[in-house]
């Protein structure tokens, strides 16, 4: 027989475990809040864009102009590959004087390209926000000048270079975004744990207890009584001694 749990029980669980999931969920934020703010180095961005288009020979054929394009925007997936090569990264790491390996450099570097765009944009994340502006357009620059050697084209140009801003802010990390995950991871585990807990308790408190877990009709209950309530038990027996002593002896007179 499969065991049902009811919303009723489901409210009961949370209500009696509600500190310890409050103070979890509180926990996890104060966490993720600390790390965000005080541990977490922070990560800046900067970006530059190049475009790629016709070369000068294929301006002269204006029949060719479609399909030049449409091959142009075909390119951009061989491009993305061969700007994060070794052979590329190389000669930016020498040419910056970086202490880091190409496979280092490159996970510093997104480049994307919108949907059946011919502009495609380099994107490198660093702790210092000038050495990644540095970084983009060099790469880029080296891109633009080995391409012609690489793949015997000239039909990229640079369309923006990465520039600083006076007061850059930093991408990673995000405090806002971190700290409610965690509100919610934190919640998570702690509604899980709280009833993890439950069913592994299996104290006995009330009759209804006895009846689910050990299957037994309660006939009768023992009310427990503290020492307060045996002493004032036993001054009231006193008493009502002493007064039925007492009336019986003015029967007698």
């Amino acid at each position: 027989m499969e065991e049902t749990i009811s919303l009723q029980e489901i409210f009961e669980v949370i209500k009696k475990r509600f500190v310890m999931i409050v103070s979890i969920t509180v926990g996890a934020a104060l966490i993720a809040a600390v790390l965000s703010f005080f541990i977490l180095t922070p990560i800046y961005e900067s970006s530059s864009q190049f475009i790629v288009n016709q070369s000068e020979q294929d301006t002269e054929n204006m029949d060719v102009d479609k399909s030049q394009i449409e091959t142009n925007v075909e390119l951009i997936n061989t491009y993305n590959v061969v700007l994060k090569s070794k052979a590329i990264l190389s000669e930016v790491i020498d040419e910056l004087n970086l202490d880091m390996t190409p496979g280092q450099l490159s996970d510093k570097i997104d480049v994307s390209s919108e949907e059946d765009s011919q502009v495609v944009n380099v994107a490198v994340k660093d702790a210092d926000p000038q050495q990644a502006t540095t970084i983009a357009n060099t790469t880029v620059e080296v891109f633009q000048s080995d391409i012609v050697d690489i793949m015997n084209v000239d039909n990229v140009s640079v369309l923006s270079e990465a520039e600083m801003d006076a007061n850059p802010t930093p991408v990673e990390p995000r405090p806002t975004l971190n700290i409610a995950i965690a509100l919610v991871l934190g919640a998570m585990i702690g509604v899980g744990l709280a009833f993890l807990l439950e069913y592994f308790d299996t104290t006995i408190r009330t009759e209804q207890d006895i009846e689910n877990k050990l299957g037994i009709t309660v006939i009768g209950t023992v009310s427990s009584m503290s020492g307060e309530d045996i002493q004032a038990g036993q001054r009231s027996k006193t008493n009502y001694t002493q007064t039925k002593g007492e009336k019986r002896r003015h029967a007698k007179a």
